[in-house]
């Protein structure tokens, strides 16, 4: 699913979502598809479970976002752990 189709499929969210295909371009990482994971009723909330999601399966890729957000514009790390949309 696309961004675009995702907020439109759950306004006002925040989200667990998984990359299914991403690629990177200056530094950025662009997803092109995404899987909703999960719905959450706030950020602490969903911090924790992507947490929890992040030890059990370390080569998914997975973000928290929320929906308000019109473009995401993530940032590519070197590391693995968390990674944050700016």
């Amino acid at each position: 699913m696309k961004w675009a189709a995702v907020r439109n499929q759950f306004p006002h969210q925040w989200l667990v979502v998984e990359a299914l295909d991403a690629c990177s371009e200056f530094g950025k990482r662009l997803l092109e598809e995404l899987a909703v994971v999960d719905q959450c009723p706030d950020g602490e909330s969903a911090m924790r479970t992507y947490l929890n999601l992040h030890r059990r399966y370390p080569g998914r890729e997975l973000y928290v976002l929320h929906t308000d957000r019109e473009n995401l514009d993530i940032a590519e790390q070197d590391r693995l752990g968390i990674r944050t949309a700016g």
